[in-house]
Order: structure tokens, then sequence, then C-alpha cells
């Protein structure tokens, strides 16, 4: 305390670096030259504010000095160092607090068990994620000193009925929560918290240290920590220092930010948005006035200019008080040094942060340090960086959820809430399964595996996957049965210790044992490799703090739910990795970039919602209510994060960035950066070499010189290599896109299917096809037909969707094509799946009839079934749809396997597309007609022949390019022909 009296309290200019100027104004005041800097001791916010405090002692005194005792207070970090000043702290012991993780398995339990008369039960994993919720709210009660009786005395009368709903639930929990708490032993961590400051608070009211005493950097202003604060300013030797009081506000601008306190008397709102806002709320419970707040008078090298503060606090102004901004006059002596530039996408962002920072490490001992709340900005400048092997640390860490071992745990237990087959083979070839020796023989497994599971209509579930496999082994005709004969004994066993390991997911179960058997799970696949590294260990430490909660928490979950219980888990968790990266280079988070400064501060990510970022709703009070209770207002979060701006501000060279578009969405600025914008106007774009930054990163990636697109394709391969078999679909290929032809069949290229189980189009025309087949091959009866139905209907492959929209939608026109059958006196069915061969001119011919009647003269009808629109006979004259030609004319010439040669009097479509207008009836239709210049199956199938035959003498015997067709539209091989390259263009160009 000064001579005066009054509480000796210092804050430190924004331009001022604040921990070089913290350090070198206390080396002037006790640095003695023997141990007049050691006895004292600093009060600081955070883990890392300690550590920037270190370095900035040894930056301003040398590495011989000795420094004083830094101790921790902040809200996430305190531990027993500040309770350790006090000698007498074991006189009364404070108990220990609950495992966070254990206290919301409790809460989620007290959810469940107590629901107000009238509301419906909250339960499962629905409890879990309130109870997160629920936990915040008591610990802001804590913070904020509320006790439990405020919540009895609300006047809820304007609030909307659910609120008053969610209150009495809030009521009802809050008093049964200290009877769970003292069953444990253990106490909230926030009401632990202000024992043990409220202790050393008395301690030293009683007894003042006779060392000095610094509180510094602290701006948390909970009740506890400002008696704290103002006990420390009291002292003869104490001093409390602040960073960035703005002392150049006017009075009545100060007076503008609203009321510290609730007044019912005074509706008027508080401007918690404002950076100054809860520096104003911490003087005011520590009882001072911003008067009594005296400059620092220390200095460093790192400092920025001068006019950097009044340019921040002109930039802060309330919205009320922003005309001055009008008569600010030249603004260059404060804005010198601030740069900005907008990117075209958060990518590019990411590109011209990794260029400035890797241009900073150009010059010896300049260090550069990247600012940002959007972790994902973060990681993607980290892996630009790397690009030339540089490794920088984000001092936020990474949520576990994001590592390997937090993404195979979530992987491991989407597969068991739900099969699926991309999660299986997702999970089966994640880098941590079978790490080391054996991988290879596994990954050889695992793609033959997907290559089974690529093929439509899988059965979905464990079950599905091996009777496919089995079906497969067993059957030498089957396609891919020499693969599945490999994969079987592999997979029995994969299967088997995972199914066995996954049993309780089989329905509602506690979520201590669906964690056990994920555990199970995960030790089986990866042995102890789940468990290594700082992220392992972050993982097995949580699985600790769950079976030492003793079945604690809900009672049952479903398992569905559970994954996402799991995901918020792991995504609350942060793992930082062990310092190691380049020491020059730093990437900051809001909270790690406090009171420290590097000589390039790149403050990114300045998009709405990103910085500031969204204001999360409370589940459990209304605004206006936790007005009431003195609770901060969410957007309080805001107004933290603007005074981070601010103070990250006051370096000496700054580069703003943004996006115009973030996560392929456009994206606003942020109102951090339209403030900046509109009082300093266009700032200048920074030019690394004298290159604009936005034009660096928008090139970077790009080739040198003029992109030179490719023209069409045109493979010419030597006739002796051409084909001289194919198939009556492989001559439509042909004829619409002689390249898809080449690909497929020279190449040998063909598109992998989906890795999906669920039933696709292709899979869905083979069923029917199925259908059709069997029951002609069982007599075509209707009671065979109605099971071939009952069949169809109950095919496991089907999902939900398919059951049902397709199968109502299908079923009118199957039953039209069988009644076809019934009807058709005239005609019977000889043959289905009829296969045949012949050559002609040199080439052999070869394909498959769905299906082949006769009529009572002997005469032959092909019939191919089409689930969805059939070909027209145009396309049939233009020789771009041979199919049923060429198959009529391998039944006519005596091609079809045990079938003599005969006339064919018909080629026709079954249509299976539903018909509104025929009450979803098919139709059928021929590829030659009366309106068509084939008038007659005999001229389709010699009109067909003679496409065959100029097919073959153009590009089978002959040298003719295979060219892309110009009317193919999309198909499987675009991206192998280039196609968005000259697709559209002149042959000209």
């Amino acid at each position: 305390m000064a001579a005066s009296g009054r509480p000796t309290i210092f804050s430190i200019p924004v331009h001022r670096a604040f921990a070089d100027s913290l350090a070198a104004g206390l080396i002037d005041r006790y640095a003695d030259g023997a141990l007049g800097l050691a006895e004292g001791l600093i009060l600081l916010p955070s883990n890392r504010a300690r550590s920037a405090v270190q370095a900035a002692f040894v930056r301003a005194g040398g590495a011989g000095l000795l420094m004083p005792r830094l101790a921790v207070i902040g809200d996430a970090d305190l531990d027993e160092s500040v309770a350790l000043a006090l000698d007498a702290i074991d006189d009364d012991p404070v108990g220990p607090a609950i495992d966070p993780l254990r206290r919301r398995l409790l809460l989620a339990e007290l959810i469940e068990r107590y629901t107000p008369a009238g509301d419906a039960p909250i339960t499962g994993a629905a409890a879990f994620q309130l109870a997160d919720g629920l936990a915040r709210v008591i610990d802001q009660l804590h913070y904020e000193e509320v006790g439990v009786a405020a919540l009895v005395d609300l006047d809820l009368g304007a609030f909307a009925e659910h609120w008053q709903a969610s209150l009495g639930r809030l009521r009802l929990l809050v008093d049964h929560w200290p009877a769970v708490l003292a069953r444990t032993g253990t106490i909230d961590r926030a009401e632990r918290r202000n024992r043990l400051l409220d202790q050393v608070t008395a301690g030293w009211r009683a007894a003042p240290p006779a060392r000095f005493m610094v509180a510094a950097g602290i701006t948390t202003a909970a009740p506890a920590i400002a008696r704290l604060m103002r006990t420390v300013a009291d002292m003869e030797r104490g001093m409390v220092v602040l960073p960035g009081v703005d002392g150049v506000m006017a009075a009545e601008e100060w007076d503008a930010l609203g009321p510290t306190r609730p007044d019912p008397e005074n509706p008027a709102r508080a401007l918690e948005t404002h950076p100054q806002y809860h520096l104003k709320l911490l003087l005011d419970r520590m009882d001072v006035s911003r008067g009594e707040v005296v400059d620092w008078d220390a200095a460093s090298e790192y400092d920025g200019p001068a006019a950097r503060t009044p340019f921040v606090s002109l930039l802060f102004a309330p919205a009320d008080y922003t005309a001055q901004w009008q008569a600010a006059g030249d603004l260059s002596a404060a804005t010198a040094g601030i740069s900005g530039a907008v990117f075209g996408d958060d990518g590019q962002e990411a590109q011209a942060i990794a260029l400035l920072m890797r241009e900073a490490v150009e010059t010896p001992g300049r260090t550069a340090a990247l600012v940002t709340p959007d972790r994902g900005l973060a990681e993607r400048v980290a892996a630009a960086l790397s690009r030339w092997g540089i490794s920088v640390d984000d001092s936020a860490g990474q949520p576990l959820s994001r590592t390997p071992p937090g993404a195979l745990l979530l992987l491991l237990a989407r597969l068991a809430a739900e099969f699926d087959p991309v999660a299986l083979v997702s999970l089966l070839g994640h880098p941590l399964v079978r790490k080391g020796e054996g991988r290879t023989a596994w990954l050889d497994q695992l793609r033959r595996l997907d290559l089974t599971l690529r093929e439509p209509g899988l059965t979905p579930g464990w079950d599905g996957v091996s009777a496919r496999i089995a079906a497969r082994a067993a059957d030498p005709k089957a396609r891919g049965h020499g693969r599945a004969a490999e994969l079987q004994p592999w997979w029995d066993e994969a299967s088997g210790e995972l199914g066995a390991a996954l049993a309780p997911f089989a329905g509602p179960t506690p979520p201590a044992a669906l964690l056990a058997a994920l555990q199970t799970g995960v030790e089986w696949l990866t042995g102890d490799a789940i468990w290594a590294g700082p992220a392992g260990r972050m993982l097995a430490e949580m699985f600790d703090q769950w079976a030492l909660a003793r079945g604690d928490g809900p009672a049952l979950v479903d398992p569905a739910d559970f994954p996402a219980m799991l995901e918020q888990l792991l995504a609350q968790a942060s793992v930082r990795p062990p310092y190691g990266g380049h020491p020059r280079l730093f990437i900051w988070g809001l909270l790690e970039a406090r009171l420290q400064r590097a000589d390039l501060m790149i403050l990114g990510g300045l998009d709405e919602g990103r910085w500031p970022a969204v204001t999360q709703p409370d589940p459990w009070l209304a605004p206006g209510i936790r007005r009431l209770l003195g609770l901060p207002a969410p957007e309080r979060q805001q107004g933290m994060a603007a005074h981070d701006f601010a103070g990250a501000l006051g370096a000496g060279e700054i580069v703003v960035t943004r996006a115009a578009r973030s996560g392929g969405d456009p994206a606003v600025a942020s109102r951090l950066w339209l403030r900046l914008a509109a009082l300093a106007g266009d700032l200048p774009e920074p030019a690394p070499g004298g290159v604009p930054l936005t034009r660096l990163a928008a090139e970077l990636d790009v080739p040198p010189g003029r992109a030179q697109p490719v023209g069409r394709p045109a493979p010419k391969p030597p006739a002796d290599d051409r084909p001289r078999r194919i198939s009556v679909t492989g001559v439509d290929r042909l004829a619409r896109d002689p390249f898809a032809f080449y690909a497929d069949r020279m190449l040998g290229l063909s598109s992998l299917d989906p890795l999906s189980a669920a039933p696709d189009p292709r899979w869905r025309g083979t069923r029917v096809h199925k259908l059709f087949e069997d029951w002609v091959r069982e007599g075509a009866t209707r009671e065979g037909f109605e099971a071939e139905w009952r069949a169809l209907k109950d095919d496991a492959a089907l999902d939900a969707i398919a059951r049902a929209f397709w199968l109502p939608r299908i079923e009118p026109a199957l039953r039209w094509a069988a009644a076809q059958v019934w009807d058709a006196a005239a005609r019977r069915p000889i043959a289905v799946e009829a296969q045949g061969e012949i050559v002609v001119d040199g080439i052999t011919l070869h394909g498959k009839a769905d299906r082949i009647d006769r009529d009572a003269d002997g005469k032959l009808s092909i019939v191919d079934y089409k689930s969805g629109g059939a070909p027209s006979a145009k396309a049939a004259f233009d020789k771009l749809d041979n199919q049923l030609g060429l198959l009529g004319l391998l039944a006519r010439e005596g091609g079809m396997k045990d079938m003599a040669a005969a006339a064919v009097n018909a080629l026709e479509y079954w249509s299976l597309r539903p018909d509104r207008r025929a009450d979803g009836a098919g139709k059928i239709s021929n590829s030659y007609g009366a309106r068509s210049d084939l008038k007659s199956a005999e001229q389709a199938i010699d009109h067909a022949a003679e496409a065959l035959s100029e097919l073959a003498a153009q590009y089978l015997f002959g040298d003719a390019p295979f060219v892309p067709g110009e009317g193919a539209g999309y198909g499987d091989y675009d991206q192998l022909m280039r196609r968005d390259e000259w697709f559209g263009r002149g042959e000209a160009d």
C-alpha cells in the first residue's frame, strides 16, 4: 500500500509488452544484487503466463538471475501453490475436489433420478449432455458466490413457461447436489478454489508477509480473486499489476459500460461485450476506482508505439461515442506497423500466414506468432509450415477426439452402435491397428475385405459380412472365390474377437460397461499402441477416471447415443504436445497469447463466429434469469476475446487476416475487423519480397506459366493388340463411347462399387432379374410369384428407405410383368439368363438374354428387363443400341447354349419403371416398329449385325482412335480422359 493509504494498483498499457515490462520494473525495484528479488511472490493467471514471465526475467536479467516465486491462481490452473504460501494451511485443510468426469456422471445420474412433477424424464445420453451445462451453472454460482436461496427468490412471471420449468428442475437438482458430494467426500472444484483463496486472503490480512507480493496479469473478476487482489494491493510491499486498463477513455464512456451489480431499480444492461467491462467489474469488486490505477513506468525493447494505446481506446469506444472517430485526426503514427489482408478462402489464409512465419525465420533472432481462436486455421498453418520442414508448437493443443487414439476409439464406438462398411474398413485400416510387425499382412487381408464389401447387396451387420465371405469361399464359380477363401480365416478371427468384445452394445447398457467393451476391442486391435504418447496417456487417464467412478452415471444408455457422448467428452479434452517445435515460431490460442508478445504478431481468423466465437446458449438459465442472479452473460466471453485482440494489437508489427470464404461458405468479417477498418481505413497489404501476400498465397501451388489444357484423347493402339472378343453390351459401349470401351477392355480399368451396404440401383436391378429368373425356373406360377415377392420383401439387404419407398413403387410393375407371362397363352418362356456365343467375321460375339420365349409357330421372342427406362427405337436405328438385335442374332444363328437356331419374331424391352397413368404398370417396347425405319425384328437383327461389322472394321481390325463419344454424357472415365480440360472447346482451340 502506498504511503497515502491508497491501494497500490498499476496498469501496463497495451502498447507495452506485459511480461517484459513487468520483469523490467520488478528488477528495477527489487534486484539488489543479493536475494531481494528472489524473496518475492508473483501471482499469475495461468501456467502459460508463468512461462512467459519466466522467459521475460531471463531476457531482462540474464540466466544467473534469482527470480521470485511464481504461483498460479487462474480458474483452470489453481493448485496448492497459493495455499502453501500460508504456513498454517494444515490447521484447516480444504477437502479434495471431485474429479470432473465423475462429477459429470453423478450430475447425469441426478438428472435422471429427479424429475419435477409434470415434466418428462431425461435419461441416458441426454442426461449426460445436460450434465455438462449443469456443471457450468454450479461453477458459476460458486464463482459469483450466489447462494441457492437466490434461485428460489426469483420472480419469473415475465419468462416463458419452459424457462420456468427449467429453473424448477435446476432448483431441485441444486438442492440434492450437496448430499451427493458429501457422500463422495469431495467438494466442487470452484468451491474449493474459493476456500483456498479465502484462506490465503484471511491469513495475509492477519499476518501480512514480509516479502514483496505482486498480483500480475489477473483479469478474472470472481469475488474471491478480487478480495485476494485487494489484500495484496493493501500490503505495505504489495501491488497489483493489471493488463491494459484504459486510462484514456473518458469518464462518461467508462460509466456507459454499465452497472457491475444487478439492480432491479436500474434496468440498464451492461456492455459485457466491451473489452474493458470485465476490468471495470474487477476494480469495482476490489472497491477501487479507475482513477486510483497508476500507469506502470517500466518499458522494454519489445514495446509497440506509444500512440497505439490511445488508438486502441478510440477503436473500442462504445457505440454511442464513435462519433469522435470523425475528429480523430492523423492516425498514421498509431497505425504504423499494422497491415492486413483478405484471402479467397481459409486455405489461402493459412498458406499466407505460413509464408509470413517462414520469412520471419530468415532474420536471426526474429520471432513470429500466430494468434487465433480457430483451431482449424492453426492446424492448417502448422501443416503448411511442414513443407519447409518446420515444426511449430500449437500451445492451445488439439482435441483428444482429433488425435489418432481418440479417432480410433470413436470409430470403434460408431461401428459398435451401428454397423457400417465404411466405418469397418476405416477402423481396421487405422494406423494404430497392428502397428509394427505384421501390419503388412493385415493390410493385405483388409484390401481383400474392402473389395468384397464393395459389391452391392450386402446384408447389414457382422453376420452379413460373414455370410457373403463364406458363400464366396464355398462356391468355386463365385466371383472373388479365391479372394474369399484367403480372407475367411482372418475374418472369422477378427469378427469373433470384436463381436465378443462389443456384445454389450446389443441393447441399453450402463455406460461403464460400454466403455469397458470398447477398451477390450481397441486393445485387441492395437495392443499397447493405443495408450502410447501424450494422447494415449490422456485417453488412458480418462478410462481410469471412469473406472474410479464405480458405476456412477446414467443407469442405462442406448448404444446408438454412446458415440455422441464419447465424442463430446473427448472433444473437451485438449492434448498439448511436448515442446520441441521451432524456438522462434509460435501458435497461440487467445488464453495462451495473453501477456505474451512476438516481433511479428499475426492475428488470424478475423471472421464473425471465429474471432469472436459464437456464444453458446445456456440450456438451464435464460439470459434474463442469469442477469437477475448476477451471473455473467454468455456475451462476456466476446468481451474477453475483444480484450485479447486489443492486447495483441499493441505489438510493434501486426498483420491481421481473414478469409472471404470459410469451410466453403461465405464468411462475414468480424466486428473487430470492421471497427479496425472503419477507424484506420484501408490497411496496407503485406508484400514479402515486393509481391502482395494475397497473390503469393493464391499462386503458391500453381505451376508456373500459362495453363495448357490437353486436347481430346485419341489412343490408337496397334490393330494386333485390339480385342477380338466382344459382348453385346460391349458393342453398345463401343458405339456410344469408344474411349470407355478402350479403358475397360484394353486398360482393364473398371470403377469400384461404393463401400456401402445400402442397396443401390444396380443391386435393385440385379435383384429384380433374380426374382424373375427364379420364378420362371420354378414354372412361372401365381403361387411361385407370391413366394418370390415375399422373399424380396424379407431380403435382409433392403434398408428402411428401400422398404418404405422402393418396394411399394416397384410392386405394381412386378405384378404387371408377371401377368404378361400368365396371360400370354400364345407363347411360353423356354430359357432364362440364356448365354450364347458365335463368331461373326472373325469377331467372337457373346451375350446373355434375360428371357427367351417360344410361340406356337416355334419362333422366338427375346426379352430384356429394364428397371429404368428402355432405349428408343431411334437409338437402335442410329446403331447406338444394338443389344436386343445382337441377342436376336445369337438366337437366330444357333449360338444360344442348348437351343437350336430359330427365327426371331420379337425383340422386347420390358421396362419396370412404374407408369402413374397405368396404375404403376410397366411398359413393353421394341427396337423397331411402325414409326421406326426398322419395321420388324428381322430388320433390327440385320441392322445390329451391320453395326457390329462396321464397328469391328473400324475399331477392332482397323486403326481408328478410341476417342470419347460426343453424346456419351458423364461417366466413369471422365478423370482419366481429363474431360473438364477439353469438353466444350472447339477443335481449333
